[in-house]
């Protein structure tokens, strides 16, 4: 009896261990950018806190709307929206968010994949040619998502992951020809990416030695 007790709840465990990494891992604070960030501030607003601006940017301003959102819910005060007061905030959980996120990454791989073989094209942005932030740009646009055209502004948006954390749909940068951003891709899965090379539109391993020594970072911006 004591093992099938035992068993169980290690399966418990494990179904929801998923769930508990996600709620501790998500979070969003001062300097974090994108279009979530825009929702909360929007529903801070709602809520009569001070918000001048809705741009997507975790500013001091929304910072100091968090803390005084979190005080008044009795919740830890720090400024950082986490699962629990992104809970009460938002009325829904960081869960039901994933799972939007995920749908909106697939939608984009899609996109992206429907451009393999395109050729290279310096300065280009469209399905006649694309170069590397051309071609993110171009996609993220196509799935509604608004992102600069170069690639070392499109390293400045969003939130940095670091590599391990890295999901479908995160844009991965490199230092090729100039120092800093000067190469980028679309994350896919397994440690593969897709980006408009030399060769066109295509899709490379992370692990491969001309891009494992010249990764730089990685940005999420859905």
């Amino acid at each position: 009896m004591r093992t099938l007790v035992r068993g169980l709840v290690v399966g418990i465990l494990f179904s929801i261990m998923p769930l508990l990494v996600y709620a501790a891992d998500i979070q969003f604070k001062e300097g974090d950018q994108g279009g979530e960030i825009a929702a909360i501030q929007i529903k801070l607003r709602e809520k009569g806190y001070s918000i001048r601006v809705i741009n997507g940017k975790f500013t001091s301003e929304t910072t100091k709307a968090v803390r005084s959102f979190q005080a008044k819910q009795k919740l830890k005060a720090d400024g950082i929206v986490e699962d629990k007061t992104y809970r009460i905030l938002m009325g829904r959980n960081f869960r039901e968010n994933s799972e939007a996120t995920q749908d909106k990454a697939k939608q984009i791989i899609d996109t992206a994949k429907g451009f393999i073989g395109v050729p290279y094209k310096f300065g280009g942005t469209t399905p006649k040619g694309f170069d590397c932030s051309g071609f993110i740009q171009y996609v993220f646009d196509k799935r509604k998502i608004t992102l600069p055209r170069s690639a070392d502004s499109q390293y400045k948006v969003g939130k940095s992951i670091v590599q391990k954390n890295l999901q479908q749909g995160d844009l991965v940068f490199f230092n090729t020809y100039e120092k800093g951003a000067s190469h980028c891709g679309i994350y896919l899965e397994q440690g593969k990416f897709i980006h408009a090379s030399s060769h066109g539109v295509m899709i490379s391993r992370l692990d491969e030695s001309y891009w494992k020594t010249r990764y730089l970072g990685a940005r999420r911006v859905i």
